[in-house]
């Protein structure tokens, strides 16, 4: 059993239900453990704050635990302290967590960041905004249980600032849009006040001003920072996911820049990024529209008078297909609906090419 005071670990998120889900990894483990928070993960060592000080820690959890649950920052855990070395002996539950697929065609998961209250995705005026890149993050952070925010950096160098927050907010439903320049100040306090309270993970792409923005919101040089290279794609600055505590309260998990993200989850992230395409697609005559060339399809007709854009149609498609593939590789059934989607929508393609060539598409 530990005995421990928990008061230094409240300004880095310690609530009631961290609380009790510490209790009972007690009541279970057999080791005498004191809670912490990861605040850095580096090649099977990580740094955990405790409530009086802040350790690097060895990671020995029970055996046959998975991957995914390895500790990441964020991460809530019982750490045992020892004269020879202390030693994380297990990880707390998850009430969210930022997971994507790992790197290159592995469908397995790496989780980013966890036990997070919203996921601000960086976006620079600095080059064009992509928006479909702006939607692949989003699909991110709705499937990680947080509330996803957008704030769009480097203002000080944008031409239009209103206009481009326009444009991503009708690719963002549901989704707060802020502007900000960290080396002129405008809107940080609006930002700072926005995540006073609760965990934020930071991501973005390279040269988005991440590590600036950290700096100026923890009133320290928390990260290092580097110019964005002249073909306008940014240095990695920021190596390791880290936490950052506030100047204002709260805390951030500046996160790598990522230059992709293979989705992991299977699809709910999509309908919460995409609700105006999902709605279309509800209203369609039939259920197994294909939205090729069905009478009735509501998604056709909403693209030809310009309530739909088709850019915004082909992101879905593909964040759609990927979301679907994922759910392929755990549900047998899930592969055998796609095999059949697949053959149906190859035998249309024939079909339709049969008839511009003048045969018939039965024969």
């Amino acid at each position: 059993m530990a005995i421990t005071s928990t008061t230094g670990l409240v300004p880095l998120g310690w609530d009631e239900a961290a609380a009790v889900a510490f209790d009972e990894a007690v009541r279970q483990s057999p080791f005498a453990l004191v809670p912490g928070r990861v605040g850095r993960v580096d090649r099977g060592r990580v740094t955990v704050h405790s409530a009086d000080s802040t350790v690097t820690a060895l990671v020995r959890l029970p055996a046959g635990s998975e991957l995914e649950n390895a500790p990441t920052t964020g991460d809530w855990v019982g750490l045992e302290r020892r004269d020879d070395g202390d030693v994380v002996r297990t990880v707390l539950p998850r009430r969210s967590a930022i997971v994507r697929r790992a790197a290159g065609e592995r469908s397995d998961a790496q989780v980013m960041a966890a036990n997070l209250d919203r996921v601000l995705v960086a976006v620079p005026f600095e080059a064009r905004i992509n928006l479909s890149a702006i939607e692949r993050y989003l699909v991110l952070a709705w499937e990680s249980g947080a509330q996803p925010l957008v704030v769009l950096t480097k203002a000080d160098l944008a031409y239009d600032p209103d206009a481009g927050r326009d444009e991503v907010e009708a690719a963002a439903p549901g989704v707060t849009v802020l502007i900000a320049s960290a080396e002129t100040g405008e809107g940080m306090d609006l930002v700072a006040e926005t995540l006073a309270a609760g965990t934020t993970a930071l991501v973005g792409q390279s040269g988005a001003g991440k590590s600036t923005l950290v700096n100026v919101l923890a009133g320290r040089a928390a990260q290092a920072v580097s110019d964005t290279r002249q073909d306008g794609k940014g240095r990695h600055t920021t190596t390791a996911r880290e936490l950052v505590p506030l100047a204002h309260g709260g805390v951030l998990i500046d996160t790598p820049g990522l230059r992709s993200i293979g989705l992991h989850q299977d699809g709910e992230g999509v309908a919460r990024t995409f609700p105006d395409v999902e709605e279309l697609i509800a209203a369609c005559r039939f259920n197994d529209c294909s939205h090729e060339c069905e009478p009735g399809c509501a998604l056709r007709e909403a693209l030809a008078d310009g309530r739909l854009v088709e850019r915004r149609w082909h992101s879905w498609r593909k964040l759609q297909r990927e979301a679907e593939w994922i759910a392929t590789r755990a549900d047998p059934l899930a592969r055998a609906a796609a095999r059949k989607r697949w053959a149906a929508t190859g035998r249309a393609g024939k079909a339709r090419a049969a008839l511009k060539q003048g045969r018939d598409p039965f024969a």
